[in-house]
């Protein structure tokens, strides 16, 4: 089967109403329901709870409360390198920006304007950088960290639609990344200028949340908004948390160019950690 008649299914399922009741149903409280329900995922996706900082699943009281659950002290060392590796999944795409296109998987490119909403003045500044897409699957991590220092500048959370992100998916729907309900988190360093992490959702994604902000979606507005924060107000060191998924997605990175070349490891498809080397300026 192709791609494309693989996601097929999607285009006709009420993706925002699902999403809707895997939110509601993830932060329900219902005693051993609830851990069985937990008890089940982490068997059938081999989540590892060994790193977790709490070990125990009946002690989690929502499915949200185990899913974004932190680790355990020295789980995740930071290494020496100019940026780190911002979340445990694997690489989806990365590499360079042709102009204002972002590689998404074969046929198929999205551009920086569409991909963070449209501000040509913010796209033009990553023409011809580096991006990095980085898909978190259910069994991952699911804290979003920083790559290198930055201070916040901008947040803006763009409607969109709810595809699975999933690498059959990049396959077979055109633009995803651009097409998908997003938030864009802006951030200014001394020494490579601007740099973006965009937080993409995805259906049955319950909400994404920063931890300037905290939960950012639902509610889903339908329409554009923005918030501007004075330099300084909100200022992250590499390898701090900055935001988290309540069940998995994707983040797609943008740089300025020749501000960052990839550590020769990395390769598409390739499994990733939290901390590791992503590359030097």
């Amino acid at each position: 089967m192709s791609d494309r008649l693989a996601v097929l299914p999607q285009y006709l399922i009420p993706k925002q109403a699902l999403t809707v009741l895997a939110g509601k149903l993830a932060s329900a409280k219902a005693g051993g329901l609830t851990t069985s329900v937990i008890r089940w995922f982490v068997g059938r996706y081999g989540v590892n709870m060994a790193e977790a900082a709490n070990p125990d699943i009946a002690s989690y009281p929502s499915f949200n409360d185990f899913f974004t659950r932190p680790l355990k002290a020295g789980a995740r060392p930071l290494a020496q390198a100019d940026f780190l590796c911002p979340v445990d999944g694997a690489i989806s795409q990365f590499g360079r920006i042709d102009r204002d296109q972002i590689f998404q998987a074969k046929g198929h490119s999205y551009s920086t304007h569409a991909l963070v909403g449209g501000d040509r003045d913010l796209a033009i500044q990553f023409q011809d950088g580096e991006f990095a897409t980085l898909y978190l699957s259910p069994r991952d991590y699911h804290r979003i960290h920083m790559p290198c220092d930055g201070r916040l500048t901008r947040m803006i959370y763009v409607p969109g639609a709810l595809f699975s992100v999933n690498p059959t998916t990049a396959r077979g729907v055109p633009g995803l990344f651009a097409r998908n309900e997003r938030v864009v988190c802006v951030f200014e360093n001394d020494e490579i200028g601007p740099f973006v992490l965009v937080l993409v959702g995805a259906t049955i994604v319950g909400s994404m949340a920063t931890v300037w902000h905290g939960q950012i979606n639902p509610p889903r507005p339908g329409k554009i908004q923005e918030w501007d924060y004075a330099a300084g107000q909100v200022t992250l060191k590499k390898g701090d948390e900055m935001g988290r998924f309540l069940l998995g997605s994707t983040v797609v990175m943008l740089f300025p160019k020749k501000r960052l070349r990839f550590t020769p490891e990395w390769t598409p498809t390739r499994a990733i950690r939290m901390g590791e080397a992503m590359g030097s300026r």
